[in-house]
């Protein structure tokens, strides 16, 4: 795109070195001291304002065109899992933590991306902010790194935004995105619902949560299914379930459960925040049981721009064929935090395919293994759309 094509392959090998040796060092949460220092070694020379993150181990870089213009933000998560890696690879995390969601790809795809774009600042009007950010599994670094001012950090509010997720079980080289919800919002309640406990062989004389625990489970099924719009769905799991009780006959005071919601928009979040635990509240009472219930709201819908995401599908279809290009039917129940700078800034996620020849794990998996012979591909198309967009006049 826009010239990229070829500076972007000749940088495949430093950038496999580079996203290897972040593969091997796979840090979790919100600090990454080991992870940062070779983002940090890797942006030196590149002649950005680079500035890293108070209360996180964040790193922004930006990158000042050679005349005035708007400025445009590429974002890579930097984070990984709490997984003891099963793939066998040389260079694989020694650690029980492992790059299973590609992270690892996208820090390495933007670090090629700031390259390509450095390379040719003195055709670039504006700006380029470049976010990476942790925390992105469960910890809302993107919501974090936004209340630090990464959204400023260039003097003036990115008039786009533009992550590229790699996916291992789409085919390599393939770009997969849609217009309007793209990725699920995720909440989190835990329910803890107490009855009396007592006496196995005598249950009459107390209050057993456990069979009403049962009946809380069919409820939350029963309402995805019957409460909600099939138009507008929520996925609804009950994830976890245990009792306080230390012996085989004796009956549980405490049950707790863990529920965790996905939804597709912001009303569908609200309806079943506000009218779930009211249901389950009735059902616990009627049973003679107490329920607690604490609620947690994590990351919202993924919401790409239409208008981003028409230009930007156009973009991906003449630089690579139509064949190369899917738009999603439907969102993917998946959530991203990504989705926070979504909120603030027009732009677009876009999945790129990065299955193996053989031996395809999904995201996620102790076996998940990428094709990272894309990067220069992915390098190049996050460079391409943000040199189109400073280039593109409006907003």
């Amino acid at each position: 795109m826009n010239g990229f094509a070829d500076s972007a392959s000749a940088l495949v090998p430093e950038l496999v070195a580079v996203r290897r040796e972040l593969h091997a060092v796979a840090e979790i949460g919100l600090h990454l001291p080991e992870t940062q220092a070779l983002l940090l070694r890797e942006l030196d020379g590149l002649g950005l304002e680079v500035s890293v993150g108070a209360g996180l181990s964040s790193v922004t870089a930006v990158l000042r065109g050679a005349r005035p213009g708007p400025v445009v933000l590429l974002r890579a998560d930097m984070d990984a899992l709490p997984v003891a890696e099963a793939t066998g690879l040389p260079f694989a995390s020694p650690y029980a933590t492992m790059h299973a969601c590609g992270h690892d790809l996208h820090m390495a795809g933007l670090l090629g991306a700031a390259r390509l774009l450095a390379a040719r600042r003195r055709e670039l009007p504006g700006a380029v902010v470049f976010m990476f950010q942790p925390g992105e599994e469960g910890y809302a670094g993107a919501r974090l790194m936004i209340e630090e001012g990464v959204l400023d950090a260039a003097g003036d509010t990115p008039v786009a935004a533009y992550a590229l997720h790699v996916d291992t079980m789409t085919d390599a080289g393939t770009f997969v995105t849609r217009p309007g919800p793209m990725m699920a919002s995720v909440s989190a309640a835990t329910l803890t619902l107490r009855g009396t406990g007592g006496h196995a062989a005598m249950p009459h004389q107390g209050v057993d949560p456990v069979p009403v625990a049962a009946e809380l489970v069919l409820a939350v099924q029963t309402f995805g299914a019957r409460r909600l719009p099939a138009t507008d769905p929520a996925v609804l799991s009950v994830t976890g379930i245990r009792s306080d009780s230390a012996a085989g006959n004796v009956l549980s005071e405490t049950v707790t459960l863990v529920l965790n919601v996905r939804t597709f928009s912001d009303g569908t979040r609200a309806r079943v925040r506000d009218d779930l635990p009211a249901l389950l509240t009735g059902i616990a009472n009627a049973y003679g049981c107490s329920l607690e219930i604490d609620w947690v709201d994590s990351y919202p819908v993924t919401v790409n721009d239409p208008d981003e995401t028409a230009v930007v599908l156009d973009a991906l279809r003449s630089a690579h064929g139509p064949e190369r290009v899917r738009v999603l039917e439907a969102p993917s129940p998946a959530s991203e935090d990504f989705a926070y700078v979504l909120e603030h800034v027009p732009g677009v996620l876009v999945f790129l395919g990065v299955a193996p020849a053989e031996g395809r794990a999904p995201l996620h998996s102790d076996r998940a293994v990428f094709d990272d012979g894309q990067l220069g591909l992915h390098a190049a198309t996050l460079a391409g759309l943000a040199w189109d967009r400073v280039h593109r006049r409006g907003r």
